[in-house]
């Protein structure tokens, strides 16, 4: 049976701050292609490797949680295995046409509003109400993850779906128009944090 966590101003500890971890953490997003090269799975994975920020938590007081992540958007990588040129081209896609780095480096999510309830023995499962920023829109994103909270680190886990055309991005095509990216996207995390001195 899952207990709710409540907080208590009598029981109040100070949050505690981390540093997310990108050398430690796994976070990519999945789009799905449509048109002929769909047949053959040639579904574009993207990993996202440059990213900072921090974490504010104390499990006794989710009303003290917040996040702040910065996507360095021109570090965005493409993972699919596919020949140089194609891959060329579904980079510059990415960052020309879909992205715009030049013009919005960064992508940023931002939350202060979390609620959640405890599923195990320094297991939480919570809910992110927040913000995200991307391609120069800003629109609520809540956020789905499972959390375990250790001695000196924690560690959050989930999947996000988005459309692009929400954020105002263009849907493209490549490889002749062989290759055409449908609207929704998926995102899949596995972020470490560690505690900050």
């Amino acid at each position: 049976m899952q207990s709710t966590v409540s907080s208590s101003n009598a029981m109040r500890e100070v949050a505690v701050r981390y540093s997310l971890q990108p050398g430690l953490s796994k976070f990519k997003v999945q789009a799905f292609a449509s048109g002929l090269l769909s047949a053959f799975a040639h579904n574009p994975v993207i990993l996202i490797p440059g990213f900072s920020g921090e974490v504010r938590f104390d499990p006794a007081s989710l009303e003290s949680a917040y996040l702040r992540m910065v996507v360095d958007a021109a570090s965005l990588e493409v993972s699919n295995d596919m020949n140089d040129r194609d891959r060329e081209e579904v980079r510059n896609l990415m960052y020309d046409d879909v992205l715009d780095v030049v013009s919005y480096p960064e992508m940023i999510y931002e939350c202060s509003r979390v609620t959640g309830s405890s599923v195990g023995a320094g297991r939480l499962w919570l809910s992110l109400n927040g913000e995200l920023t991307l391609h120069g829109v800003t629109r609520p994103q809540p956020i789905a993850a499972t959390v375990v909270v250790g001695d000196t680190n924690l560690r959050a886990w989930g999947d996000i779906t988005l459309k692009q055309s929400d954020y105002q991005i263009k849907l493209v095509s490549a490889m002749g128009g062989a290759l055409r990216v449908r609207d929704e996207l998926k995102f899949s995390f596995d972020i470490v944090a560690e505690k900050s001195e």
